[in-house]
């Protein structure tokens, strides 16, 4: 969860000073959670669940995609079931729950689990690291579905995200063309980090960040600002 002090930067001396936007790849239940509620939410500008595919401005919502309806129920079943197959064969330090989690707009696929808890998750993190379990994952889906049109993308510590090509976090973009200047940071910007389309998309200004410290940082000598 977002430490209170970050959360007060953004909505207090970012806000004051430009519209603020969030996009992530999880759903806005998760984002919620992430940032400490719906009434957290609804003070942020735009919020773009699933990579901008769920749509909110000012907590209201603007705009939806669907992933079933884009694939179909065929295409769709041949790709979960061949990757539960492949999850059934991979041994790792722990197994835990919820390995497919079918969202709006994407295919979150977690090799250990969404429901671990975080010493799992640091565990797994850190061994993925070094057999890359999930490189090796998504190598393997892109050779068994080559016209599928699907592209994967893996962030955070324990999954990747599968979606239709162009379903990445530029999908946003659309709802902000009125904006002169749109500024990215994000942490996962190398090829084939979830944040890499956006990041090098022309109509962004992409800054890589290490953590919210960096983030705000790069925010204050933005803004031409030594403290805040």
């Amino acid at each position: 969860m977002i430490e209170k002090k970050m959360l007060d930067f953004l909505l207090g001396d970012v806000k004051n000073r430009c519209a603020i936007a969030l996009v992530g790849g999880s759903d806005l239940e998760k984002i919620s959670e992430q940032m400490g509620g719906m009434s957290v939410i609804k003070q942020f500008d735009y919020v773009f669940g699933e990579n901008g595919l769920v749509a909110l401005r000012k907590g209201e919502e603007i705009g939806r995609q669907n992933i079933q309806s884009f694939m179909g129920e065929t295409k769709l079943q041949q790709f979960i079931n061949f990757a539960l197959k492949y999850l059934s064969d991979i041994v790792l330090p722990v197994k835990r729950g919820t390995f497919i989690e079918f969202r709006t707009g994407l295919i979150n696929v977690c090799p250990v689990g969404r429901s671990c808890n975080q010493a799992e998750r640091d565990q797994f993190a850190q061994f993925d690291a070094e057999h890359k379990i999930r490189e090796q994952f998504v190598d393997t889906l892109e050779r068994t579905f080559p016209d599928l049109g699907l592209t994967y993308s893996i962030g955070g510590q324990i999954s990747f995200d599968v979606y239709p090509h162009g379903w990445d976090k530029t999908f946003c973009l659309k709802y902000l063309d009125h904006f002169d200047e749109i500024y990215f940071f994000g942490d996962k910007t190398d090829k084939g980090g979830n944040d890499h389309e956006i990041f090098n998309h022309p109509k962004t200004r992409g800054h890589k960040v290490t953590g919210p410290d960096d983030t705000k940082e790069q925010l204050l000598e933005l803004f031409g600002v030594s403290n805040l």
